[in-house]
């Protein structure tokens, strides 16, 4: 990576944690090394949820997704 005409060492993205990468990523939205190792760590075991075609589908996936954003403030 260059910038400003200097090369810019990359972080190691392994030794990050997922938080720390998910982070620099954020920060980096252009590093598409960056992104490629966030990709690399999604949990398999995560629920997959098909991409809504239909009204009827986005509207259950705004439920799935108020569901969780609720479950996620009630455990912080």
């Amino acid at each position: 990576m260059v910038l400003g005409g200097l090369p810019v060492k990359k972080p190691n993205f392994s030794q990050m944690s997922r938080q720390e990468l998910r982070n620099h990523v954020l920060a980096n939205p252009k590093d598409d090394d960056a992104i490629e190792a966030l990709i690399d760590r999604i949990d398999p075991n995560s629920p997959m949820y098909p991409y809504p075609k239909t009204e009827e589908d986005f509207q259950k996936m705004e439920e799935i997704l108020r569901e969780r954003l609720g479950q996620n403030r009630d455990s912080a």
